[in-house]
């Protein structure tokens, strides 16, 4: 059988930590007399922390010094913490374990091309981390998506060719990060959001393992 490199985002793919990160956002927004909605809070996924912050700034015209900046950044690290603390098995979504299985069972290459800098430390809360050959996250990469760097350092670190690299993603951005990979981009979420993607699911239950052996054999 061949061996492929299957690449795995964290955030809205293996677990949903995104819910978190929008009670951290608006506490932090809110402190600083900024209103904070679940649509603003879309447009920050997959983004970076001091992007997000940027953005949250602007969206309440306000301009705080470096070292406020830097203050708020940590504050709402340490409050997304201690949501990630509380965490265990019962997180991970629907039916990622069998697809991890069926990779481990089938020799592939398996690992997590994440932004988040707490990506070992939640999957070891949920306990996955021994389902992963390499983790390459935030503490990796200079770039974040859509520049490709995380998921390149993901097939290097698991010594399969970029063309030989399948990516399971939920942002656009992460999309377009896989693509200019040259890698098969997988969308899990929405249709309208994911179009880019060269397959798009709802979710893990609607991937078979068929289809994962497909992927595996062309």
């Amino acid at each position: 059988m061949n061996k492929k490199g299957f690449i795995f985002d964290l955030d809205g793919v293996i677990v949903d930590t995104a819910k978190y990160h929008f009670l951290a956002w608006k506490k932090l927004a809110n402190s600083i007399g900024v209103d904070f909605t679940e649509t603003q809070n879309e447009q920050l996924k997959g983004v970076s922390r001091v992007k997000s912050l940027e953005k949250i700034l602007a969206w309440g015209n306000k301009t705080v010094s470096e070292a406020e900046f830097k203050e708020l950044m940590d504050s709402k690290n340490t409050d997304y913490l201690n949501y990630i603390e509380q965490m265990n098995a019962s997180e991970i979504l629907p039916d990622v374990p069998k697809v991890l299985n069926y990779l481990i069972e089938n020799k592939q290459g398996i690992a997590l091309g994440s932004a988040s800098k707490n990506a070992t430390v939640i999957l070891e809360k949920v306990d996955l981390l021994s389902k992963f050959d390499q983790i390459v996250d935030g503490n990796h990469v200079v770039k974040g998506k859509p520049n490709p760097e995380v998921f390149l350092k993901g097939a290097k670190a698991l010594g399969i060719e970029p063309e030989h690299c399948i990516v399971f993603e939920d942002a656009s951005a992460g999309i377009e990060a896989a693509k200019a990979a040259q890698m098969i981009a997988i969308g899990i979420g929405d249709k309208t959001v994911l179009g880019d993607a060269d397959y798009v699911f709802n979710d893990f239950t609607e991937i078979s393992t068929d289809f994962i052996k497909e992927l595996i054999e062309k």
